[in-house]
């Protein structure tokens, strides 16, 4: 089988040796869970449950007021009494409203006692019906991002799609929860991928995944021809080296194709969908299971346990009995929700698994580099690896002379904050965060001069 990739990049160790291989393994029940009421990429939720109610795993606790098409509702995770619902600190590092539930008994976790939704024929319902179910199962993209699985599945009518990509490359360093879910459900990935298909109207799609699990082919290869699913669908084999992960990238190296500056994979021709949100996809419809559970890679240096775990989302890590998850606390010197990469520096372990947590890094002094920023000395790296070909030098100068309209110019909308120029920066400035710190600058003066348009717009009506 041929191997592709994309330009630029990096070849980085991956890390994955700890928990490559290892099955997924079900926690303990915990005694409770933090569930943030808001864990989409869209319009606010309302909590639907209060304080002494007593919640049934899988019973909607959370959507918005009036459920818009960018809202995404939430569900208990376990059995039991809510004690509070009040704003806790979340994986992005902010307060954000969650519900707080007291496991009622051992059952709650383990699905005895489980609220499910009927099971739902693709074959026999709607587009509409469909793109309903994933909604009111509370599905959203698993890979990191957190966008509604149901808008992407129903893209404007002006968009063509002829391709969907299942994304299974898992290029960031540490994580194999992706790896062990093709592993353990390679027929749920199939069948996922076949409603996703079926919804979109869609008949051709490759799953996609790097070669260092080409392991993985034949059984997937033999799901297929069970399957005998009407359509073409391929593997598509991917050299290891990141971000080959990313939307943009793994269509470049399947399809030949690239993403407009600016543009989204639909413009392109493609819908790219995690393996993980495929699985949670065919869980919804054949079981009418809600997503409660995630699946995520716990590993590094301080973590003297290392596994890929199944947790019900609002877990706190620091919840589960030693004997299951034993961490190394003299040695833990940064706890990352995500991959080192791109992942997301975290104070503490008060902070509870979430629908989009693929994995929590505990590393070790040894493991992280030095804090301390130098002057950049124009060397260009960062220019020389940036796999969406930006220049990541120049959207700083720009962003440092509070130049917005300049740093767009040179990129800074088209960045997918990998992580790859800080990574190969040897003055250890850090730049994703600064792009990611002027993304939000740029969507508050958009925000601005929108208000004022409008503003000015309604005086000149009066």
């Amino acid at each position: 089988m041929a191997v592709s990739t994309f330009k630029r990049g990096l070849r980085l160790p991956t890390r994955k040796h700890a928990t490559e291989g290892k099955p997924v393994e079900l926690v303990p029940t915990p005694k409770q869970v933090v569930i943030p009421i808001n864990q989409h990429f869209g319009a606010p939720n309302k909590s639907l449950v209060n304080v002494g109610d007593r919640v049934v795993r899988g019973q909607m606790i959370a959507d918005a007021a009036s459920p818009g098409p960018m809202t995404v509702p939430v569900h208990a995770s376990i059995t039991g009494i809510v004690k509070k619902i009040e704003p806790r600190t979340q994986s992005n590092n902010s307060d954000g409203l969650c519900v707080i539930i007291e496991a009622e008994n051992a059952e709650g976790a383990s699905g005895d006692d489980m609220q499910y939704l009927p099971p739902l024929d693709i074959a026999s319902c709607t587009k509409e019906e469909a793109l309903a179910r994933i909604r009111e199962a509370g599905l959203t993209g698993m890979g990191g991002a957190g966008f509604p699985s149901h808008i992407k599945l129903n893209p404007p009518p002006n968009k063509h799609i002829d391709f969907i990509i299942a994304d299974g490359a898992e290029c960031e360093p540490y994580l194999t929860t992706d790896e062990a879910a093709m592993t353990e459900k390679p027929d749920l990935l199939v069948k996922g991928l076949a409603i996703v298909m079926k919804i979109t109207g869609v008949n051709r799609a490759i799953i996609g995944m790097e070669d260092n699990k080409k392991r993985l082919i034949p059984m997937i290869e033999q799901e297929l021809r069970l399957g005998n699913i009407p359509g073409d669908i391929s593997i598509g084999l991917c050299r290891t080296r990141y971000p080959q992960g990313g939307e943009k990238m793994l269509i470049t190296a399947l399809t030949g194709r690239e993403v407009p500056s600016g543009g989204l994979p639909m413009d392109a021709g493609c819908i790219v969908q995690n393996v993980g949100t495929l699985i949670a996809i065919a869980e919804a419809f054949i079981l009418g299971k809600p997503l409660v559970d995630r699946d995520l890679t716990i590993s590094g240096g301080a973590c003297k346990t290392p596994k890929n775990i199944r947790a019900p989302i609002g877990t706190l890590l620091k919840d589960l009995p030693p004997e299951f998850m034993e961490i190394d606390y003299d040695n833990l010197k940064k706890i990352l929700f995500g991959g080192p990469m791109m992942g997301t520096a975290v104070p503490h372990l008060d902070i509870p698994i979430q629908k989009n947590t693929s994995g929590i890094i505990l590393m070790t002094a040894a493991e992280t580099v030095s804090e301390e920023e130098g002057p950049c000395i124009r060397c260009g790296r960062c220019v020389r690896n940036c796999p969406c070909k930006l220049s990541p030098v120049i959207m700083n100068i720009a962003l440092e002379s509070n130049d917005l309209d300049y740093a767009v110019k040179a990129g800074l909308v088209d960045c997918i904050e990998c992580g790859s120029c800080a990574y190969m920066c040897p003055a250890r400035i850090k730049l994703t965060q600064r792009f990611r710190v002027g993304k939000q600058r740029l969507r508050i003066k958009q925000q601005a001069e929108k208000a004022a348009a409008e503003q000015a717009a309604a005086k000149a009506t009066v």
